[in-house]
């Protein structure tokens, strides 16, 4: 197949948000921009103004303009212009009310465009354990479907396109972990989303954060990209320098959601001077430009010359969009659903892409539980000083319990002891939050661009750490179980070994379900605290089942402290041939007649806590997938 170009035009792109005059504090999920729906006011009969409490805020106004293959588009303007929320269209990760979006003069399905363009945010979300040669690897294996050989090919070569040869066993890091450059680190940014080959980038300020050396390497690595490989660059840059400058091809100057050129830098030059505006000697002419919208707010004398600024073409469609949205006849997405047969081949020149995704969903867990496993083993607070903590609070709390008493004195300490550890473990792995928020980030960007199924990501990660917390449960059991002198059977030494790894598996299934939910650490860690401090307290230890009031005998039930302090506690007296108690040379207390007296079931108890532990287990992992593909969701639609 012939390899060609795309063409990416944008005609008549309207986008308008609801501004609303005050957050709601309490609101515990992401925020995700309030788009209006326009398809619904037409329905209800309102108008976007009454649909929006706090007003509307028109974000992009009719934007038009065309990207060519093997050109830079850049596009400028001051801060509110509306440059992100263009690129955000352009990458089908919004909508907007209306106008279209054409692909070599054809409307594209957004999901298919996703797949086969690639869009870097302006932060680098990356795993910062990872080096630069993995981090690569893992994208190609996620987004091609090819040989292990040709992988390996793909990501060397890009590697030596990217300058990155010379990190590409270096670690990504981040504040807390030496590592990579920024610039290096935007490159690799740039090399997750053009791994897959796309005939289309779209880069949200690359530049940004970035010392000017770095700043025009990346652009001259871009122009590199454009020129050899056909690519169409578009990007955003705030104050561009003058060498950035003569590398860009065109220039698209945005202020207040409106079009003011659309062209060359130097024909923008011309323009300036035709409306008065000397331009100084050696000045940047992008940033006069910007610096004489900020200087007149209301830009008239910029808007009257955006007609001439644009293609005669690209005027007459524009017009027509404007013309045929503003009376309400079709929207973006009637118009992509109008176009039935759409030609893949347009987008697809010279590569194998359709809608599905590159792997099965058992691959795709495959290569992800093989990432989970490296950062996992490279994450200090994951798994080295996880390790000795364990090690070392096993040693710690069995000095302190050693060779406990078989009398009822010692059943007690042997019941405080249970208590203590689980409010121990169930409270230990508040650590790994952040961790999982960041792989939270990591996941939303991923597969808003299709490289693997929410589901696979869901499944990985419970597997992925089963053999690590058991790795935890037995450093922690092996040293506290025989010092404290709990029963003697080997059986029971197992079934409390399992019992920790439940809990153990328990409570990283919360965090993982909060992280899920949560915005940030703060929010996070005080609602786990919270939720644990509530399931501690209705546990039964503190307060008898029969003593709490009905109203509230439900939290007894759900919490996650009920079923394997009673898991111990059968597990420690039931069967184990222990007397509690002796009168005139006769044992007249067992350890089977206190579980009696407290409500706790025998031997026969056991199988139902660990069903009830597996089910909570189960609980709150589908929880926290339903939510990631909530937000996955609303990050792609």
């Amino acid at each position: 197949m012939k390899n060609q170009g795309c063409e990416v035009e944008a005609i008549g792109i309207n986008y308008k948000i609801c501004t609303q005059k005050t957050e709601r504090p309490f609101k515990i999920f992401g925020k995700f921009p309030k788009q209006i729906d326009q398809e619904k006011e037409e329905e209800e009969g309102a108008k976007p103004e009454q649909a929006c409490r706090g007003g509307v805020r028109h974000v992009l106004k009719y934007v038009s303009f065309r990207a060519k293959p093997q050109e830079i588009l850049a596009i400028v303007g001051p801060s509110g212009a509306g440059k992100s929320s263009l690129l955000e269209i352009l990458a089908g990760k919004v909508s907007p009310q209306s106008g279209s979006i054409l692909v070599n003069q054809k409307p594209v399905d957004n999901a298919l465009f996703r797949k086969t363009s690639g869009y870097v945010t302006q932060n680098d979300i990356l795993f910062p354990l990872l080096t630069v040669e993995e981090t690569l690897m893992f994208s190609a294996k996620l987004r091609l479907k090819l040989p292990q050989d040709q992988l390996c090919c793909r990501v060397k070569s890009l590697i030596q396109e990217l300058g990155l040869s010379h990190v590409a066993k270096t670690r990504i890091g981040d504040n807390r972990t030496r590592g990579i450059s920024g610039g290096e680190k935007r490159r690799v940014s740039i090399g997750v989303e053009v791994i897959h080959d796309p005939k289309v980038v779209i880069l949200d300020e690359p530049t940004s954060g970035l010392d000017s050396t770095s700043a025009l390497q990346i652009i001259e690595m871009l122009k590199v990209m454009a020129d050899s490989r056909g690519r169409t660059i578009i990007l955003s840059i705030h104050q561009p320098g003058f060498r950035i400058v003569k590398l860009l091809n065109s220039i698209l100057l945005l202020a207040s959601g409106s079009v003011l050129h659309h062209g060359t830098a130097d024909l923008l030059g011309v323009n300036l001077r035709l409306m008065g505006l000397e331009l100084p000697l050696h000045v940047n002419v992008v940033e006069f430009a910007i610096e004489s919208i900020e200087k007149q707010k209301k830009c008239k004398r910029f808007q009257i010359q955006m007609p001439t600024l644009l293609p005669a073409t690209m005027q007459q469609k524009k017009s027509d969009v404007q013309g045929e949205s503003r009376s309400g006849k079709f929207t973006l997405q009637q118009l992509f659903q109008q176009s039935k047969v759409i030609d893949e081949e347009t987008i697809n020149a010279g590569m194998d892409f359709t809608c599905d995704f590159a792997n099965s969903r058992l691959k795709e867990t495959m290569i992800l539980s093989h990432r989970f496993f490296k950062n996992i083993f490279r994450s200090k607070e994951l798994f080295a000083c996880r390790t000795i903590q364990m090690l070392i609070s096993g040693l710690v709390l069995g000095s302190i319990f050693c060779n406990l008493k078989d009398g009822l004195e010692g059943a007690e300490e042997r019941v405080g002891l249970f208590a203590f550890i689980l409010s121990f473990l169930l409270s230990s792995t508040i650590e790994a939050l952040p961790i999982f928020l960041q792989e939270r980030e990591i996941l939303m960007k991923e597969t808003s661009c299709g490289s693997y199924r929410v589901s696979s990501y869901a499944i990985a990660n419970g597997l992925v750490y089963l053999p690590f917390l058991l790795i935890l449960a037995i450093l922690f059991t092996v040293p506290l179980y025989w010092l404290v002198g709990l029963n003697r059977n080997f059986t029971a030494f197992l079934h409390f070994v399992w019992l920790i790894w439940l809990v153990l598996y328990t409570a990283n299934s919360v965090v993982v379900c909060f992280s899920a939910l949560v915005p940030n650490f703060i929010v996070g860690n005080s609602l786990i605290g919270g939720v644990i401090g509530s399931f501690f307290l209705f546990s039964g230890y503190f307060i008898s089942k029969q003593e709490i009031p009905k109203y509230w005998i439900f939290m007894h039930y759900i919490s996650l402290f009920k079923y394997p302090f009673e898991g111990l506690l059968v597990n420690e007296f039931s069967n184990s041939g222990k007397c509690l108690q002796y009168m005139f040379g006769e044992c007249v207390v067992t350890g089977e007649d206190v579980l009696k007296e407290e409500g706790y079931g025998g031997e026969s108890s056991k199988s139902k806590n660990i069903g009830v532990m597996v089910c909570f287990i189960l609980f709150y992992r589908l929880l926290s997938y339903i939510i990631l593909r909530y937000r996955c969701s609303q990050r792609t639609s």
